[in-house]
């Protein structure tokens, strides 16, 4: 059975592997979580998929620091029409690119900040986990009608 039918015979559906990274694929911003001690924060980011990694740009600052202190991150996409939805979350670390290869492998990248601002750091998210879901879009049932035993 296809993704599209197995969605529409099920409310909540659990995302393939490769499902995941074809929606992460199809999207362009996310949103990063980092954590340091009992702060969490999150940052909405433009990104594109490289070989099953997560990339993006960023200028020096709190992202960037909160990333060196502690790479572990949360990266989380979604999306949604009126018939259905979906959301995936890649748990991974992150870490800044060091070397003058992978920066310009990285500029070479359809990645462009989307505002006017210089973000010269290049980091990538490498997963660990991934997970997604989509849901069918519809009427909540009747809470206080009959119900079927």
């Amino acid at each position: 059975m296809d993704e599209a039918h197995r969605i529409a015979d099920e409310v909540v559906v659990a995302l393939t592997e490769q499902e995941c990274w074809d929606r992460l694929a199809g999207e362009e911003l996310g949103r990063l979580v980092t954590r340091v001690g009992d702060v969490l924060d999150i940052f909405p980011v433009n990104y594109v998929v490289d070989d099953r990694t997560l990339l993006f740009r960023t200028a020096e600052g709190s992202k960037l620091f909160e990333l060196t202190v502690n790479s572990e991150v949360l990266f989380e996409v979604d999306a949604h029409t009126d018939a259905d939805a979906w959301s995936v979350v890649v748990r991974g670390h992150a870490h800044r690119l060091e070397t003058s290869d992978e920066v310009q492998a990285a500029d070479r990248l359809p990645l462009r900040p989307w505002i006017p601002t210089l973000k010269y750091n290049y980091v990538r998210v490498v997963p660990t986990k991934l997970s997604g879901r989509a849901f069918r879009r519809a009427e909540e049932p009747d809470r206080y009608g009959i119900q079927q035993y």
